[in-house]
């Protein structure tokens, strides 16, 4: 039996909180266990140029933390599973771990709702699915590019940079930092990035021990929802430069999914669209809904290697 885990993360304060829940849970599932920390500094931390996230693929904050795992340096890689790419490298494997925690973005203003913010005002993200579902609710809004983890982005708020900021609600409750909300934004005409919420666990993909392990501390319901989205989001080329939002919630023996695709030519407007299927075929519930959605919504794919702002 493994004595000895060694856990890769990115160094911000919300990333090391992920990784010691997962570790608490680890250590509950077998208590003998020795857990090491080891932080990783990726492209994404690095790189603070003002470029859409989601327009330079989500390897900017996995790659290296991949090759450590790959390299044995590390046993074990904690992510936000909405930050984990569709396609993991070669050899290695992803195991969605703990209940999920609340998917919805929220706001975080100066003072008011979304509905009762100025005309104009500066709002902060630097998701073009944020983006540009802040701009079909309020048109008159004036979104800017905001880099830096949680903390980064409150102080900017608090400076005066911005009237209000978009960010995650998961991560703002990990951080303690709940009462900063203003607003919960409704994940049926503001929808969530698929998987967020969620952690993921990447091993490498022979090391069946740790992935016996693993199973132990997985929430089922967390594991169907959240396969479902990224389901959905491959379906609809996910990997590319789409501003994509999946959300599905389990309702007894059904599952309820609401998506939202857009493309980012200037005035375009976001498509939204749901489905309902069995909790049993889930992803192809949310396949046949992105299919569809392809269909009626004439997306326009962006170019290989462009970075539309």
């Amino acid at each position: 039996m493994r004595k000895i885990l060694k856990i890769g993360t990115r160094g911000s304060k919300l990333a090391l909180i992920q990784t010691q829940l997962v570790a608490d849970a680890l250590r509950q599932a077998q208590p003998s266990l020795e857990i090491e920390t080891v932080v990783i500094t990726t492209q994404g931390d690095q790189n603070m140029s003002p470029i859409p996230l989601d327009t330079v693929g989500k390897a900017w904050f996995t790659a290296e933390i991949d090759h450590s795992l790959r390299h044995h340096q590390i046993d074990l890689a904690v992510h936000s599973l909405k930050d984990l790419p569709l396609e993991l490298e070669p050899g290695l494997a992803m195991t969605v771990v703990l209940p999920r925690a609340d998917p919805r973005d929220v706001l975080v203003s100066r003072s008011g709702l979304l509905s009762e913010i100025p005309p104009h005002a500066v709002i902060g993200t630097d998701s073009a699915r944020r983006r540009t579902q802040l701009l079909h609710l309020r048109p008159d809004l004036q979104v800017r590019s905001l880099r830096g983890n949680v903390q980064t982005r409150l102080r900017k708020l608090a400076a005066g940079d911005y009237y209000a900021v978009v960010l995650a609600a998961a991560g703002l409750v990990r951080l303690d930092l709940e009462a900063e909300i203003t607003e919960f934004l409704d994940p049926k005409r503001f929808v969530p990035a698929p998987g967020q919420g969620a952690l993921a666990a990447e091993t490498r993909a022979n090391d069946r021990e740790l992935q016996e392990l693993l199973a132990r501390i997985q929430d089922q319901g967390s594991v169907i929802t959240t396969a479902a989205e990224r389901a959905f989001s491959a379906a609809v080329g996910g990997n590319c430069q789409l501003p994509v939002g999946c959300y599905a919630q389990l309702d007894g023996a059904t599952v309820q999914i609401r998506a939202v695709i857009a493309d980012l030519s200037p005035g375009s407007q976001p498509c939204f669209d749901s489905a309902t299927g069995p909790v049993a075929d889930a992803a192809n519930t949310a396949t046949a809904l992105a299919t569809r959605m392809l269909e009626s919504c004439h997306i326009n794919f962006p170019k290989a290697g462009s970075h539309a702002a």
